[in-house]
């Protein structure tokens, strides 16, 4: 039993292939969380403004891209671009799709943060003699940073979790490669 489990000439062998598939792994969130961690601080802030025309058609966005399965999306960016004329590589795909959907949460992590730094905190910057922009930017933004930072973490995880659905499309990540080997 030991033999078949901790057979070092097996491990050597697929060691190289494991590793390949976990540069992808990191490659893939180091782009993802990024991009995810912008867009959805940029969806945040536009979910701050009152203006119907801006918030509503935010909040569809919002809620469509997190409702939406993952991997649903991914196969219809792989599988359906090429029908519009555009397309796109496997990774390129997974990229996209894990940005659409974790933008969307990251977005929505933000604006709760956002909305917990009590009014006053605003009201006191703004009397300072800050901007809008100013006070988000000095006052409300580091405070709900610290507020989210737990959830902002949990939802990096899920996001390098979520790069095993990259072998439906052929992008060999790390799970992927380990099965391989």
């Amino acid at each position: 039993m030991i033999e078949t489990f901790f057979n070092l000439d097996i491990m050597k062998a697929a060691w190289p292939i494991v590793l390949s598939g976990l540069g992808n792994t990191i490659l893939l969130s180091l782009i993802v969380v990024p991009l995810g961690l912008l867009g959805g601080l940029i969806l945040a802030l536009l979910a701050t403004v009152k203006h119907p025309l801006v918030r509503w058609p935010l909040m569809a966005w919002v809620d469509f891209f997190r409702a939406f399965p993952p991997l649903v999306l991914l196969v219809l960016l792989f599988a359906g671009l090429p029908f519009a004329g555009l397309e796109l590589g496997g990774f390129a795909c997974v990229a996209i799709a894990f940005f659409l959907n974790t933008g969307s949460y990251y977005g929505e992590i933000f604006r709760a943060g956002i909305e917990s730094v009590p009014a006053g905190q605003v009201e006191a910057a703004r009397s300072t003699g800050l901007s809008r922009l100013q006070a988000m930017r000095w006052v409300v933004l580091p405070q709900a940073v610290r507020n989210v930072l737990p959830d902002l973490l949990s939802n990096t995880l899920e996001v390098v979790k979520l790069t095993s659905l990259g072998s439906v499309v052929a992008v060999p990540e790390l799970l992927y490669e380990a099965r391989q080997a």
